[in-house]
């Protein structure tokens, strides 16, 4: 059980990883990033995959779903030059709190 956990944050950093080089695509026109965040999303959802034969889908696509929004916020905020204000952060804090409220509940 441990090593699905350990996984499901590798693969919530390899999709982080690959939506913060997203602009370096440019738009899809520069093909050596493009084939990797192509790559990147694919080995996470691989992983992802792996993941739900040992935890529940709902718990592990919540967790996954929920801490990569929130990760790629805090990359954009402190490596891509975005904004991150008080509601940002609110916001981010709830996503958080509704993760945790789910691996609660999705324990028992």
């Amino acid at each position: 059980m441990v090593i699905a956990w350990v996984v499901l944050f590798g693969a919530i950093g390899v999709e982080v990883a690959a939506s913060a080089a997203l602009p370096r695509t440019e738009s899809f026109r520069d093909p050596l990033w493009t084939a990797l965040v192509v790559g990147g999303y694919a080995t996470s959802i691989w992983m992802l995959a792996v993941v739900v034969k040992h935890l529940p889908v709902s718990v592990a696509y919540a967790v996954w779903a929920g801490l990569g929004t929130a990760g790629i916020a805090v990359v954009g905020s402190l490596f891509l030059g975005e904004r991150l204000d008080a509601f940002k952060i609110a916001a981010l804090a709830l996503i958080i709190l509704g993760v945790v409220l789910l691996n609660l509940t999705g324990a028992h």
